[in-house]
């Protein structure tokens, strides 16, 4: 899937608002699948500008599993939740459904990244 700028999705979800044209053709035109223009749009709409302003948070898994508890409790799908919360890709939260579902609370635990941390090895010494 291709990467798609702050500004360029801006740029179609003003051309959606000003109603020249419909979210299809844009869509088309830009090589999204419709319903994700649509959550731009949504974002747009919530957070303004600042929904794509591009960023790296590390979710606490309360706040993931409160995001979870209100998409069962309101009925919102995946990507009508992730706009709502902001969160930039609706795939994120699938992972964490999946996860949830999968493998429980402990799952949402965030997990450190990287390789291990080298231990410190004790010299082994010979006895002769």
């Amino acid at each position: 899937m291709a990467r798609f700028s702050s500004e360029e999705k801006i740029q179609a979800v003003r051309q959606y608002i000003d109603g020249n044209e419909g979210g299809q053709t844009i869509a088309k035109s830009i090589g999204v699948h419709p319903s994700l223009l649509h959550q731009w749009i949504k974002q747009f709409a919530l957070f303004g500008e600042d929904a794509f302003e591009k960023r790296y948070t590390p979710y606490p898994a309360q706040f993931k599993l409160d995001v979870l508890n209100y998409m069962n409790e309101h009925g919102t799908s995946i990507r009508e939740t992730a706009a709502i919360f902001n969160i930039p890709s609706y795939e994120t939260l699938r992972k964490w459904k999946v996860a949830y579902e999968t493998e429980g609370f402990d799952a949402l635990q965030s997990k450190k990244k990287g390789r291990p941390s080298m231990k410190n090895k004790n010299n082994k010494t010979s006895n002769t």
